[in-house]
């Protein structure tokens, strides 16, 4: 499963947090593995795997600026190569750093090439993909919000029921799974925050997210392995619906309640609703061989180094030589050296594959998966030979007659889970807990998110939901996409590892305040007609940030009049 999200960055800066990033994630992920899978069907294998995609990332992909953007990154890169190779020649540098600059020039220009051979258009050819059925594809929360956190119901659910029609509407088909942001979760009970924000520092009942889940028919969901550990029995579901208590379960589904093992495919449930979705978990020690920098395969010596840079145009040269070297004790990137090793790395993979699914069959007689998501950055951009090492490892496992792919809903039909287990709060950052997000660096975040989300409560209260006056329409929809944005977890993740502080800081802040003023321009709308200098602000938050265009119609929001 790959997990695909870059956040709202279009119209927000360029370089390094904003559309560059986006453009290098477009040109070292998305059309590498696009070519992967293509380049499988090609040769007649089925790539199998799962994508999920954020639909704040969906809105940017499909944004009209976007293409012209891209091929702007690629000439503006073939430049940066051409002036590298210029200056190599005149320092008298390696003919290795040399023959790499000339590599970048043809690299970019092939990217290029690639996303005018898709139509200029990601979305495009991975709904191709998907309605081939080489690929599978998820859902993920609107705008990625934490959703553990957030202090409404009706919040988890927009970002939950808002993803599923943007999906809709970008690959023709409702989604039937969904991932998690930061894979966050919580279970049904009295909550509340220990922040001080009266409204919700008094507990009271909330939904788990399987009930919001189950709700909007999404039928699986990813946690990671710690989860699982902390998990508790609740219950065996026959076929015909009826819940069992484990005691009155057969033997082997009391084995796998005891053993909750990542190797099997459960229903996240609780014991007050009927809700139940299917659950896998992240097989860590199997996943950390590929996605461990340090342990795992990424940090081989002959692999391109990410963090070393030449200094006038960014691009890299060396390889990593040393995961805890100094920067200039790093040796010149050899890209034979690196395939070679990505090849026997990936023949490496599927020998552990095989071994540990053999295993587990002849400890259990069962049937077994093992779910693997990671980031999709980490497959070109964290490691450039990423793609190239996963179209091995797809190849090996169509050849490998003990092995197969399986997409998440393959997955969870062919495992057929029947034994419910309520999980505990958790997420997939460190020590399982929210502690990444919910931090002291970001505490100020929250409180003003919970006042946030309190004041857009009360107005919707105060106006009713079932109709707008066509005055009201435009301030509204620009109000709940500024709040969803300000709810993004990249935020803070962002402040609380230290990544992009101000970046990250000024966003939030800037979402949070405009939220704010179309809340107060949507209260003057009610009384009268707009000044001038409110129809400004409305048309400036409009053109900045034009996605979600459904967001009223998901809220089932209705115009009185004619729409302005």
């Amino acid at each position: 499963i790959l997990h695909t999200h870059i956040p709202w960055v279009l119209r927000h800066g360029v370089w390094p947090h904003g559309s560059d990033w986006l453009c290098e994630a477009v040109a070292e992920c998305y059309l590498p593995l696009i070519s992967v899978c293509q380049r499988l069907l090609d040769d007649g294998i089925r790539p199998g795997i799962t994508l999920d995609i954020s639909p704040v990332l969906l809105e940017q992909l499909a944004d009209p600026e976007f293409p012209k953007l891209f091929e702007a990154y690629c000439a503006n890169h073939i430049a940066l190569a051409e002036g590298d190779i210029e200056q190599f020649e005149r320092d008298g540098a390696a003919a290795q750093l040399r023959a790499t600059a000339k590599r970048w020039a043809v690299w970019y220009a092939d990217r290029m090439s690639d996303f005018q051979r898709c139509g200029a258009s990601i979305i495009g050819a991975l709904r191709q993909l998907q309605d081939d059925g080489a690929i599978s594809l998820m859902t993920c929360g609107a705008t990625h919000g934490y959703l553990p956190l957030l202090a409404e119901d009706a919040s988890v659910d927009l970002q939950v029921s808002l993803a599923k029609a943007v999906h809709q509407r970008h690959f023709g088909k409702a989604p039937k799974g969904i991932w998690l942001p930061e894979c966050a979760y919580r279970p049904r009970y009295p909550w509340r925050t220990l922040l001080p924000v009266a409204p919700y520092a008094i507990a009271r009942s909330r939904k788990g997210v399987e009930d919001v889940l189950a709700a909007h028919d999404l039928s699986a969901f990813v946690v990671d392995e710690g989860t699982f550990r902390g998990a508790h029995a609740l219950a065996m579901r026959r076929n015909d619906g009826v819940r069992l208590q484990p005691s009155q379960a057969d033997t082997v589904t009391r084995d796998m309640l005891d053993e909750r093992s990542t190797f099997d495919v459960f229903l996240a449930g609780n014991s007050e609703t009927h809700a139940t979705v299917p659950v896998l978990a992240r097989n860590t020690s199997i996943a950390m061989q590929v996605w461990s920098g340090e342990s795992g395969y990424p940090g081989h010596p002959d692999y391109l180094d990410f963090h070393k840079k030449f200094y006038r145009s960014s691009l890299r040269y060396w390889r990593v030589t040393d995961a805890k070297a100094d920067m200039a004790l790093k040796h010149e990137y050899i890209p034979e050296w690196a395939e070679q090793r990505a090849l026997e790395h990936a023949q490496h993979y599927v020998d552990a594959l095989r071994i540990a699914l053999n295993h587990r069959r002849a400890q259990t007689g069962r049937s077994a998966v093992i779910c693997l998501p990671f980031d999709t950055e980490l497959f070109g951009h964290w490691w450039f030979e990423g793609p190239m090492f996963l179209e091995h490892v797809l190849r090996g496992i169509d050849s490998t007659p003990e092995l197969t792919t399986a997409t998440v809903e393959e997955a969870v039909a062919t495992m057929a889970p029947t034994a419910v287990i309520g999980l505990p709060e958790s997420s997939w950052g460190r020590n399982g807990t929210h502690e990444v997000w919910m931090h002291p660096t970001t505490q100020w975040m929250w409180e003003k998110e919970y006042s946030l989300e309190y004041r857009v409560r009360m107005l919707f209260e105060k106006r009713g939901t079932a109709t707008v006056s066509a005055e009201q329409w435009r301030p509204m929809q620009a109000m709940m996409k500024q709040l969803l944005l300000a709810q993004s977890s990249d935020w803070p993740f962002l402040v609380s590892t230290g990544s992009a502080v101000d970046y990250a800081s000024t966003r939030f802040h800037n979402h949070a305040s405009d939220t704010l003023a179309m809340a107060d321009i949507v209260e003057k709308a009610a009384l009268g007609a707009l000044s001038e200098e409110d129809k400004k602000a409305i048309d400036t938050v409009e053109r900045r940030d034009p996605l979600f265009p459904e967001i009223l119609d998901v809220l089932g929001v209705r115009p009185s009049g004619e729409r302005t």
